[in-house]
């Protein structure tokens, strides 16, 4: 993913991605081309680095029979950044189950997962809110 060309101009750096898909560690580094007016973190590669990981763990994890998308998502700005900061994605089975459940009940369903991107110091620079669609596939007549 790192050479995926939005994160590639960016600087998003995807520090880890484990096996199972269901934690991932992202970071960014303030540089020249990713820098605002007043030289801190520009807002959309702070907003960028949070796409598309949820929706990712979910398809990685469901698998063929579900469709996910990422249908919306919401930043709030609580600090400047400096310097490198990181955004930590995790989800657990249970996470999935309730996904698998609610795809059966309702058919389709939204699901909001929060993230925060924190500095080196561990402060937070930025809270976001993740919506993400999820549906079972509809069955083809034969």
């Amino acid at each position: 993913m790192n050479v995926w060309p939005p994160y590639l101009a960016a600087g998003i750096r995807v520090r880890r991605i484990s096996d199972d898909f269901r934690h991932a560690r992202v970071e960014l580094r303030l540089g020249l081309l990713n820098r605002n007016y007043v030289h801190v973190h520009f807002g959309g590669s702070l907003f960028a680095m949070t796409d598309p990981f949820y929706m990712l763990m979910y398809i990685k994890n469901l698998g063929p029979d579900y469709l996910v998308w990422d249908k919306s998502a919401a930043i709030d700005f609580v600090r400047p950044g400096r310097g490198t900061v990181a955004a930590e994605f995790r989800l657990e089975e249970s996470d999935f189950e309730h996904a698998r459940t609610e795809a059966l009940r309702q058919r389709a369903f939204l699901v909001k997962h929060p993230v925060e991107i924190r500095d080196r110091e561990d402060a937070v620079v930025a809270r976001v809110e993740r919506t993400i669609y999820i549906r079972r596939k509809l069955e083809r007549a034969a």
